[in-house]
């Protein structure tokens, strides 16, 4: 099957959408919270915060995240041709904060090491997954990066740093 339409149906053009509106109702919608590292300029290690991330495949393993179109971090990523998924804990607000600042090379001071593309991987973090860019697709007003794990571990055992209408709650996790 080549269409996901409806045979029969109507196809109907959507109203245009208030962004405000959008970023309201899918504030509703609890996120998890990763620091998206990547080699820039000169090979300096930078971030950025991002809520847009989910799993894509197990076989091959792809993940993505979703930056705007006109970012900075976008052409590092492109060119770096990788980038790392580091897994905030919920003790790692002030963390979140300071990769999701316009200025996101955030890394005096934070320990780190060189990931096995050469991403920075967050000593902290809960967990990372080491990626190669696999493709980078247009999404709107963002692009979807997507990304092929090739290296991912986990760094501890904490419960998770969580995203929900624009707060940080705290997850109640069973042991």
């Amino acid at each position: 099957m080549d269409s996901l339409t409806v045979p029969g149906a109507k196809e109907e053009v959507p109203a245009s959408i208030d962004g405000e509106t959008l970023r309201e109702v899918c504030g509703r919608f609890v996120t998890g919270v990763v620091v998206i590292t990547f080699q820039g300029a000169e090979r300096e290690p930078t971030g950025l915060t991002v809520n847009s991330f989910t799993s894509v495949s197990l076989t091959p393993a792809l993940v993505l995240f979703c930056v705007h179109r006109n970012s900075r971090a976008l052409t590092a990523v492109r060119e770096a041709g990788a980038f790392a998924v580091n897994i905030l804990a919920s003790d790692q607000k002030e963390l979140c904060r300071a990769f999701a600042a316009r200025d996101t090379a955030r890394f005096a001071g934070l320990a780190h090491r060189s990931g096995a593309t050469g991403s920075p991987l967050i000593a902290d973090s809960l967990g990372y997954l080491d990626c190669r860019v696999h493709d980078i697709v247009p999404g709107g007003d963002h692009a979807i990066v997507l990304g092929e794990v090739v290296d991912l571990g986990l760094l501890r055992e904490e419960p998770p740093l969580a995203f929900f209408r624009s707060a940080h709650p705290r997850l109640e996790v069973p042991a």
